[in-house]
């Protein structure tokens, strides 16, 4: 499939018609919005279709949306992102830009059979919550060195639980702990599925716990029905990804707008 068809599939899809769980969606005529329905969480605008004529106003007018809202948000950029300039508009405007990601798709319809065939380690899949509570705990908090994974494991969890059929965790365990953990996310009424996580403990990098996962996924993914499975990929992730046939189709780079003295 060429790179302007994918890449046409993957905006419509992934950025225009997408919905989220506790997510309030506001096409409009400029660009698509999410309202956060979880307290104290962020909103996000992930798709514009704006020109040097109306960039300006636009943002302010997501500026004031989010404001009346009462939640701080980031606004998703991706490189084929018109105008040219977008980046340093938002920048100028008060964004903090955050790490650029490489966005990388797959078309399973054209992977090799190798690629569904998991390596010499295995991943098993979480269903229940506390094994997936212990997974984050496990992996996510040392790897990241950050306390809030916690509350981003338990956010998932009430996740999965109340839309089972849409989010999976799937882990690499050594003497029965977890060293490695990920999840999948299934976009009803899409041909995507997006990859999320992959951290893997220090003391396990290079065994092959990543490529087990990304196996795992994808054999869910293609029994779900999905063509494409999707990932915002990091420096670590992207070259593993490339040699497993994952095809770049843009960058893309958050940028977080925060209410000085809170949003209302």
């Amino acid at each position: 499939m060429k790179l302007e068809e994918l890449r046409e599939i993957f905006d419509h899809q992934q950025r225009v018609d997408v919905d989220y769980p506790d997510i309030q969606r506001e096409d409009g005529p400029l660009t698509v919005r999410h309202i956060n329905l979880r307290p104290a969480e962020r909103g996000f605008v992930i798709y514009s279709r704006l020109d040097e004529s109306n960039a300006d106003a636009a943002i302010e007018a997501e500026i004031a949306r989010f404001r009346a809202a009462g939640q701080d948000f980031t606004w998703k950029v991706y490189d084929h992102d018109t105008p040219p300039d977008l980046k340093a508009r938002l920048t100028t405007r008060g964004f903090s830009a955050q790490e650029l990601e490489a966005v990388l798709v797959l078309d399973m319809d054209s992977a090799p059979p190798a690629f569904f065939h998991p390596p010499a380690q295995t991943a098993r899949r979480l269903s229940d919550p506390e094994a997936v509570l212990a997974a984050f705990e496990a992996v996510e908090v040392p790897v990241w060195q950050d306390e809030g994974m916690r509350e981003l494991g338990a956010l998932l969890v009430d996740e999965m639980l109340a839309n089972p059929q849409e989010l999976s965790f799937f882990a690499v365990y050594a003497q029965e702990q977890p060293v490695s953990l990920a999840w999948i996310r299934y976009h009803p009424g899409t041909q995507f599925a997006s990859l999320w996580g992959g951290s893997t403990l220090e003391a396990y990098r290079g065994q092959g716990a990543y490529q087990a996962l990304l196996a795992a996924r994808a054999i869910e993914a293609r029994q779900r029905g999905a063509r494409f499975l999707t990932v915002d990929a990091s420096p670590m992730s992207e070259p593993i990804l490339l040699r497993r046939g994952f095809q770049p189709i843009s960058r893309a780079q958050d940028f977080e707008y925060t209410f000085e003295a809170g949003p209302v």
